[in-house]
């Protein structure tokens, strides 16, 4: 909910009312950044139930919140400048192939293993 209320926020502050998309190049970053959150967002939490219920739930929850932080830096960055997105996004891109790791190496012990 909070990068949609800056998306809000940002519609009201440049005045871009919708259906637009476009307009002052803060508004397209921060509106990119929701979207692009919000993309990711299935993937994120499809990986981290299997992976906690399947591999450990403690694990998946470290896993889960250092996602969350690195999508909100992400975020951040990406409002300031587009180049302010790399670092977070590689960091988020590494904890959902962490978590897909997780998940399959649980999927693969519960069918497998006695």
């Amino acid at each position: 909910a909070y990068f949609a209320l800056q998306v809000i926020y940002a519609r009201r502050k440049y005045k871009i009312s919708p259906p637009e998309t476009t307009g002052h190049p803060e508004f397209e970053r921060i509106f990119r950044a929701q979207a692009n959150c919000s993309e990711y967002f299935p993937i994120f939490i499809s990986l981290l139930w299997v992976a906690g219920i399947f591999f450990h739930q403690g694990v998946a929850t470290v896993c889960g919140l250092l996602y969350l932080y690195t999508r909100f830096k992400y975020f951040q960055g990406y409002a300031v400048a587009a180049q302010g997105r790399l670092g977070p996004l590689y960091a988020s891109a590494w904890l959902l192939w962490l978590l897909l790791g997780l998940a399959v190496a649980g999927l693969l012990a519960h069918f497998l293993l006695p």
